[in-house]
């Protein structure tokens, strides 16, 4: 049985604890909204990967989603994994400034798809894992634009180099599906797959 500490509230069902593999602040404050006591461990995994942008982020989130698992035998694990896809090619984090300009401009003045694979590792060890898409709208940015933003370091550690609950706000103008699963944790999703597991 896997007992870890529960600093947001009671016990869980069965006593089992629920581990966020993720380092990702924005998606612990997600799943806070559950209500659910979880502890964080996000385990290195190698993120290479040449599926296609719906595909790699299942496949990312069911390796660390594993990984985590095989270092919490007992606990409910949680993973996700985000990626930004315009014309069905993955935009990851950029490299550097010049790299979240071009990533940017591709995205200046239309519609690009935002994925986000979340895999669930029940107690016994069954693995649940689903993908979620949201179309985003960015209205169009001139260069100027571009580099003020990159100036304030946003972009910087953000899949497709924007975040649309921050200052990227300003250009996006429309969003079709989940606005948690652009923020990297769909909400709905997630709420689906700890049920199957007996959390909620």
């Amino acid at each position: 049985m896997c007992i870890l500490n529960r600093p947001f509230g009671g016990p869980l069902m069965n006593d089992v604890t629920l581990i966020l593999a993720s380092a990702s602040p924005r998606r612990r404050e997600l799943l806070s909204m559950t209500g659910l006591p979880f502890t964080v461990d996000a385990p290195d995994v190698d993120e290479t990967c040449t599926l296609s942008p719906r595909e790699a982020v299942l496949e990312l989130s069911r390796r660390k989603a594993l990984a985590a698992a095989a270092l919490h035998p007992g606990c409910v694990v949680l993973a996700a994994d985000t990626l930004v896809s315009v014309d069905d090619t993955a935009l990851g984090k950029p490299r550097d400034e010049e790299d979240a300009f071009r990533m940017l401009r591709s995205l200046s003045g239309r519609w690009h798809q935002v994925y986000t694979g979340v895999t669930v590792v029940d107690a016994q060890g069954h693995v649940l894992s689903e993908a979620d898409g949201t179309d985003v709208h960015f209205e169009d940015m001139t260069d100027a634009d571009i580099r003020r933003y990159i100036a304030t370091r946003e972009p910087m550690d953000k899949a497709g180099a924007y975040a649309v609950q921050g200052i990227a706000g300003l250009w996006i103008d429309q969003l079709r599906g989940s606005h948690t699963n652009v923020i990297g944790l769909p909400m709905t999703l997630t709420r689906r797959l700890l049920a199957r597991c007996g959390l909620m």
